[in-house]
Parts: C-alpha cells; sequence; structure tokens
C-alpha cells in the first residue's frame, strides 16, 4: 500500500511539474543524436541524387555505392532507431511516473551501444570495405568490423527495449488492474517488435555472417541469410509506422482539440500490428526461386492483413478530424476541413504524413502481389515507394512530434517564428518528395533499375529517356536537403536557444461516453505467444527446408 501511494504522489508530481531532468537529459540526447543523422544522411542523399541523375562525378577516393550504403545505415538505423527511443522513453517517463534509475542506466547503456556500433560500421564504409548497402546480401561480403558494429546496435535497442519492459512491469505491479496509459502501451508494442524482429537478424548477423567474413567458415548459406534479414525488415518498417501511428492516434487529436476515438479500437490496431508483423517477410523475396509458391502466398496474404490495421487507423483519424471541426462550427460535407490548425506545424507535418501514406500503402499492395511485382521488383519504383513511407509518414511524424517534444524535454516553448518555419519546411520536404519519389515511381515503371550509379548503358535510347525523371529527382533532392537544414535549425534553436518556459506533452483523452476498454487488451503474454505461433506457421517449414535441403554455400565476395 506504501508503495501504491508513493507511486501515484509521483505520478501526480511528474504531471505537474514535468519531466525529471535525467529522464529529459536521456531524451535530448536520443533526439539529438537523431536529428544530427538526418544532417548527415541528409547529405549523402544529395550528393548520391545529384550522382545518379548525372550531374555530379564522385572522387576517386568516394564511389556511389558507399555513399548509398552510409545513406541507408545513417537513416534507416539511426534516424528511426534514436529518435523512437528517445520519443517513447520520454513518453514512459512522463506517463508512469518518471523512469526507474535501473531503466535510465539500461537505456544510456543501450545508447552508448548503439553509437560505438554505429562509429565501427561507418569507418569500413569510409575505407571502402563495406559498400554492401543497407541489407547487406550475402554473398557481398563487408569486413568484419562492419558486421561488429551492426551486432551492437541490435544489442544496444534490446537493451531500451528490456528497459521499457521493466517500467511496464514496475507500473503495473503498482496499478493492479488498471490499464497501461496508452502511450505506455504503444511502447510497449513497438519495444516487443524491436526485440523479436532484431532476434532474426542478430542470428544471421552474429552466428552467420561473421564467423564467414572472418574467414572462419569458407561459405554461407544465401537463402537463410536474406531471409533472416527480411524477417528483421519487414518487420522495421512497420515499428517505424507504429510510432508514427502512436502520434496520429494520440498526440494529433489533442492539438486539434479533440478526443480519442476510441481506447479499445486503438489497443486492437497495436495488438494486431504486433501479431501479423514479422510474418510477411518473404513478401521482399517473391521473385527469389527457391522458396514455395504456397509459403509465399502466406507471407503477402500478412503483409496485405496489416491494412486492415491501416484502414481502421484512416477511419478513425478522418473522424476525429471531421468531429471535432464540426463541433467547432465546420460546415458542408468537406467545408468542415478549414477549421483544422493548417497554421499549426504539430498538425500539418503529421497530416501530410498520413495523407502520404493512402499512395504509400497503394503502393506497397503493388509490391506484395506477385504479378505486379514482376514489372517493379528491383527498379527504382521501390526505391520510391521507401522514400514515401519512411520519408513522408513516418519521417514528417518525427518533424511534427519534435516540434512539441523538444520545447517540453528543454523546458523551452515553439515560439510564433519556429512554428512558421516548420510550416515552411513542412510544404518544402513535401514538394521535393513529390518531385523524387514520384520520379522514382515514374521511372521505375520505365525501368530504370535501383542500386546503380548513374550510366546510359553506351547511350542506349531506353536510358536516355530516365534522364527527365532523374533530373525531377535530382530537384527533388535539392529541395529535401532545405528542409533537412531548416528542420535541424528548428530543432537545434527549440534545444537551446528558444525562450524558456513550459511546454505540454499533449496527450488527447478519451470521449466521454466512451465504451470500457476490456482487460484481455492488457494479456500481453498471450499476444506475444500468438505471434510466435504465426511465425513458426511462417518460417519453421522453409527454414527447415533451406536448411536440410542447403543449396551450394558462397564464399565471400568484393563486387566493388
Amino acid at each position: 500500500m506504501q508503495t501504491e501511494k508513493s507511486q501515484t504522489f509521483k505520478d501526480k508530481a511528474n504531471r505537474v511539474m514535468g519531466i525529471s531532468k535525467e529522464d529529459a537529459i536521456l531524451t535530448k540526447s536520443y533526439i539529438f543524436v537523431a536529428f544530427a543523422a538526418l544532417l548527415l544522411g541528409g547529405i549523402l542523399g544529395l550528393i548520391q541524387g545529384l550522382n545518379r541523375a548525372g550531374l555530379l562525378e564522385l572522387p576517386s577516393w568516394l564511389n556511389y555505392y558507399q555513399v548509398l550504403t552510409a545513406h541507408g545505415l545513417i537513416l534507416v538505423v539511426v534516424l528511426t532507431a534514436f529518435f523512437t527511443i528517445g520519443y517513447f522513453y520520454a513518453s514512459l517517463s512522463h506517463t508512469l511516473g518518471g523512469l526507474l534509475p535501473k531503466v535510465r542506466t539500461m537505456a544510456w547503456i543501450g545508447f552508448g551501444l548503439k553509437i560505438v556500433g554505429f562509429v565501427l560500421a561507418v569507418i569500413p564504409i569510409i575505407m571502402g570495405d563495406a559498400s554492401v548497402m543497407y541489407t547487406f546480401y550475402p554473398p557481398m561480403a563487408a569486413a568484419p568490423m562492419f558486421y561488429i558494429g551492426l551486432a551492437l546496435i541490435v544489442v544496444g535497442v534490446w537493451m531500451c527495449a528490456f528497459g521499457a519492459f521493466i517500467q511496464v512491469a514496475n507500473w503495473r505491479r503498482n496499478n493492479k488492474g488498471q490499464h497501461v496509459p496508452i502511450l505506455a502501451y504503444f511502447a510497449t508494442g513497438v519495444f516487443i517488435l524491436l526485440f523479436f524482429g532484431s532476434v532474426p537478424v542478430a542470428i544471421e548477423v552474429i552466428v552467420m555472417i561473421i564467423p564467414w567474413s572472418f574467414g572462419w567458415v569458407e561459405t554461407i548459406n544465401v537463402m537463410v541469410a536474406r531471409t533472416l534479414f527480411w524477417a528483421f525488415g519487414h518487420t522495421l518498417v512497420n515499428i517505424w509506422y507504429l510510432t508514427a501511428v502512436s502520434a496520429w492516434y494520440v498526440v494529433v487529436p489533442k492539438i486539434i482539440g479533440g478526443k480519442r476515438w476510441s481506447d479499445t479500437l486503438t489497443r486492437v490496431v497495436i495488438i494486431g500490428l504486433v501479431v501479423m508483423n514479422i510474418t510477411g517477410g518473404f513478401h521482399h523475396q517473391i521473385i527469389d526461386p527457391g522458396i514455395a509458391e504456397a509459403v509465399k502466398f502466406m507471407h503477402v496474404f500478412m503483409s496485405l492483413a496489416i491494412g486492415f490495421p491501416s484502414l481502421m487507423t484512416a477511419w478513425a483519424m478522418f473522424a476525429v478530424f471531421e468531429k471535432t471541426a464540426r463541433k467547432q462550427g465546420g460546415k458542408g460535407l468537406i467545408g468542415w476541413y478549414k477549421k483544422m490548425p493548417w497554421g499549426d506545424v504539430r498538425f500539418l507535418a503529421p497530416m501530410i504524413a498520413m495523407i502520404a501514406f493512402i499512395p504509400a500503402g497503394a503502393g506497397g499492395i503493388a509490391q506484395s502481389t506477385n504479378q505486379l511485382d514482376q514489372v517493379v521488383h528491383n527498379t527504382m519504383w521501390i526505391v520510391g515507394h521507401f522514400h514515401l513511407t519512411l520519408g513522408m509518414s513516418v519521417v514528417m511524424t518525427f518533424f511534427g512530434i519534435s516540434y512539441w517534444l523538444v520545447p517540453y524535454i528543454s523546458n523551452r516553448v515553439l515560439t510564433p517564428q519556429i512554428n512558421k518555419l516548420g510550416v515552411i519546411q513542412t510544404w518544402i520536404w513535401t514538394i521535393g518528395m513529390i518531385f523524387m519519389s514520384g520520379a522514382m515511381h515514374w521511372v521505375g515503371l520505365l525501368g530504370s533499375p535501383r542500386r546503380t550509379s548513374f550510366t546510359t548503358y553506351g547511350d542506349n535510347a531506353t536510358a536516355l529517356s530516365w534522364s527527365p525523371y532523374l533530373m525531377c529527382l535530382a530537384v527533388g533532392g535539392t529541395l529535401l536537403i532545405i528542409g533537412v537544414l531548416l528542420q535541424v535549425y528548428a530543432v537545434v534553436n527549440m534545444m537551446f536557444f528558444a525562450p524558456k518556459g513550459e511546454t505540454e506533452f499533449p496527450i488527447a483523452e478519451e470521449e466521454e461516453n466512451a465504451s470500457k476498454t476490456p482487460y484481455w487488451t492488457e494479456r500481453w503474454g498471450l499476444w506475444i505467444v500468438v505471434m510466435l505461433l504465426v511465425v513458426a506457421m511462417a518460417y519453421v517449414i522453409p527454414l527447415t527446408e533451406f536448411i536440410v535441403n542447403a543449396p551450394p554455400g558462397s564464399p565471400p565476395f568484393k563486387t566493388w
């Protein structure tokens, strides 16, 4: 009883006083690294785009594939991981009464492991010994240090995941029978996926690739390696998506002056995404030989099934928008949209991100369909789809979050000037991404391959016809680097130079007449078992086949 009272007092004090200094420094460090990665990755992206369009000749000491590998690693792994962990640790601190000291220590250990791992992975890239790209497919082989760095990044993520589990378990122990606050519930789902989703790639890197890259074993089973990677890669995409969805459901309604639509629906969406996520990796290998059609069909079904929680989210969010706008005097079939706070960057950025997810999701459906994927597989279409999902739906939501999260953890305020700058940045980023992603999609349909530097293939007429679209790609990339510079400036300003003051951590309340959320939604042990059963159904048979009837193994190759 004493513990419960002290916990309740601590919870109230935290809500009144805001985040503790120690927790704020932790999140601030994670967010700072995330936006430093955005700056570096954005510069590399511009270099890559200009080179691909034939506008920039790289020096002899820097090749296209070095830039491509670094760009992918920095933005896909560093930016997303550090932002996601920083954001959710601030959420856990705010909603669960402050981080436990041991949890904070685990997050700092994870921070250190990820930084060291990133440095170890980048060194061989700079030296030209790891131009294997983000997917690092065998039989291409990097220097062993690259893979050791990746392994440390994964262990660092695990430290943060287990820290979050300890924090939530402690709260549940002290608040028996209560529902975990919704942002902490989102965090639980995300960290479950981060842990279980990264187990396959950890096995691939630690058990298979590192001994192979050192020369301790002569060959590697390429099919098993690719399969383990995509069990992780497919999940990682949806971890970013689930992080963005948390802000859509919980934060955006508060910013527009509305209420959360349904607590039960929100938790069911989280459970659905967790259970169905890891299964689906084979749809990234839909063209690969050696995989039974029945297995591919199952993975395609599971990939498409993720569309159901997405449709539930779209319905719920636009219902919130219309309901809130009509309460504020919005009229007409679509005229209510004028009541939305379009001049508030905290709403504008995630709203455009949500809209962008409509074509992004449609593109994902195309790539999950065998006949359609035959047209676009390994073309620039895939890169365009990736930039639409990550570069718009996810990263723009992260930008919107930053305009209240950074002032909150820094005891500062969002000034009208920075808000206006954020609105300008949002539109520049949107236009840049439309140019770049749109051009990538279109030129992919015309057959332009992905993962290749600029070439006209001996002035082949088909290759020359791609040039106008690649110019649009370069224009988009130039606009995007302007957006990167503006965003990084805004974050640094809000973190260190904005006026001191209190900023709210925006969490929307439920509707007054909301139905009671059933407690079975809290049975995470059950949902993890269901998830593991689904994963076993999807992977045990094909992996057994790849191992028992293994194709000839491959020695390492350096192809650059």
